[in-house]
């Protein structure tokens, strides 16, 4: 390019940051702004799977796969499949020096990236209130703190909720009809044997009709588990989520006719319990192109929680970068990289869309009905 563009990532999630570190890697600055205050602000949540197709892809074009492997659990690969009354249907063990999809905890990757990038890249606290077009192809960003800057590339890698995908879609997300529930063990190889032997070293995943218990091993002998079932948005209406104990009560009704060492999983945990109902954007989910403007992961393809969000969040991201800095013009690189992200996105939506409905039918049958894709 003859000028060097203003290049502005909003998020700092594994797409943003993935993108922020190819670019730098070639000589092309950017900034990230991320709404957080400062890197520990919150938990990052459980972990990923990082595929050989996608995500490992974006982690080889950030020159970070070898420290990515280095942090990675292939021993996670493990799937255990189970019915309500707890009995295995299907154990997969993955094989030594089996890479296709190694697990890595979430806070470890965004530490990885962050860690990669030149210092003062990523600008904290800096959460954004709009995105404005301006009419010379120049976009500026207005933050909630009542600063604005401009840019020539503003990339929304903002996720589900993005402040920047307004300025190039009406699309909002919405519910799709199925609720998680996180609870957590903490110490569970020394204070809790029998679930750590339940779930082994990878996932769990025991399901009848509607009704699933999701439960997956991370580092530190750490137990997340997912209490996923289709229904209504207010399922918990006439109690406070606040109020452990009537929570509890709640979803051991429910999944009442589950073996006993399942329920424990409601039974057992640390802490509160957290609603996560489950939201994804409309598919296919396109826009008309706007100067300057333009989204990656989940801002830009949200979808049913299928082990598809983060890969295509990494690829996106390295994608877009490589596109930058291989064409002569932000406009052209901007519509090469929609030209594939676009279409990939749609078809890997319609897929999980169908994951989800195979896996959380609205259904109330013993069935385990797990589909032919789990292998």
């Amino acid at each position: 390019m003859s000028t060097i563009p203003r290049i502005a990532i909003v998020g700092g999630g594994p797409g943003g940051l993935v993108c922020a570190r190819t670019l730098q890697r070639h000589g092309m600055p950017v900034t990230v702004f991320e709404s957080e205050a400062t890197p520990d602000s919150r938990s990052q949540g459980g972990t990923f799977d990082i595929r050989d197709d996608t995500g490992q892809v974006g982690l080889r074009a950030a020159g970070l796969f070898d420290q990515f492997l280095a942090l990675s659990r292939p021993e996670g690969q493990e799937l255990r499949l189970m019915d309500r009354s707890a009995t295995v249907l299907r154990h997969h063990r993955p094989e030594p020096g089996d890479t296709g999809a190694p697990e890595i905890d979430r806070g470890q990757l965004r530490a990885l990236l962050l860690d990669s990038l030149t210092p003062g890249t990523v600008r904290w606290g800096h959460a954004v209130e709009k995105t404005v077009p301006l009419p010379d192809g120049t976009v500026r960003l207005e933050f909630t703190r009542g600063t604005a800057e401009e840019f020539d590339l503003v990339v929304g890698a903002d996720g589900a909720w993005s402040r920047v995908r307004p300025a190039l879609s009406d699309a909002r997300p919405a519910y799709s009809g199925v609720t998680f529930v996180e609870v957590h063990f903490d110490d569970v190889d020394r204070r809790f044997p029998a679930i750590a032997e339940r779930v082994g070293q990878g996932m769990m995943w025991a399901k009848a009709g509607r009704l699933s218990l999701i439960a997956q091993r991370s580092a530190d002998a750490h137990i997340r588990v997912h209490v996923a079932f289709r229904g209504p948005l207010d399922w918990h209406e006439g109690i406070d989520l606040a109020d452990t104990e009537a929570v509890r009560a709640r979803l051991l009704g429910m999944y009442e006719g589950f073996d006993e060492s399942l329920r424990d999983l409601m039974r057992h945990n640390d802490g509160a319990f957290t609603n996560r109902p489950v939201f994804v954007l409309p598919a296919p989910h396109t826009w008309n192109r706007v100067p300057g403007i333009t989204l990656l992961g989940d801002a830009a393809h949200l979808m049913p929680p299928a082990g598809v969000g983060a890969n295509l969040a990494l690829l996106d991201g390295a994608e877009l970068a490589r596109s930058i800095i291989d064409r002569p013009g932000i406009d052209d690189a901007v519509a090469a990289y929609e030209n594939v992200m676009l279409p990939r996105s749609i078809d890997r939506a319609t897929t999980t869309a169908d994951i989800l409905a195979a896996l959380m039918p609205d259904t109330d049958s013993t069935d385990p009905a797990f589909p032919d894709f789990f292998g």
